[in-house]
């Protein structure tokens, strides 16, 4: 599992990070919208947790890029300033769940575990569709 942790505040990331480290998972981190997706043009990652308020491009115009750019990545919404309506946005948007800060490690991981499984889910069902279209294929020449 590679995890992507895009926050404006930098302990939160050192923080977390150290403890998904300790965990042997992969994480990189972000401090804004713009720099989560130099990030992701060249680490491939499985879940993002996304801070909603940030300086410069929030966390909702970041969610629509990261959906459109890598639409199998799994994005959850961070929060200190839930309203049902930024959750609301976010789910709309595509974002697999939310999370309102302060989160436990206890819940991020399990919103990791959760999302990491559907983005598995998704890639065998893509590889098997490409499987059977390179099969079909060769059927028909």
């Amino acid at each position: 599992m590679k995890i992507l942790l895009v926050d404006d505040e930098e302990r939160l990331l050192s923080t977390t990070k150290k403890l998904f480290e300790k965990l042997g998972i992969e994480t990189r981190t972000a401090t804004s919208g713009a720099d989560a997706l130099d990030v992701l043009k060249t680490y491939e990652a499985h879940v993002i947790f996304l801070d909603i308020k940030m300086p410069g491009m929030d966390g909702m115009e970041t969610l629509q890029h990261i959906k459109k750019d890598y639409p199998i990545s799994e994005v959850i919404i961070l929060t200190g300033h839930a309203t049902m309506e930024t959750a609301v946005e976010g789910l709309k948007l595509g974002a697999l769940d939310y999370l309102i800060k302060p989160v436990s490690m206890k819940d991020f991981l399990g919103k990791a575990e959760e999302a990491f499984e559907k983005v598995t889910l998704q890639k065998k069902k893509i590889h098997s569709a490409r499987m059977a279209e390179s099969a079909g294929q060769g059927e028909l020449r």
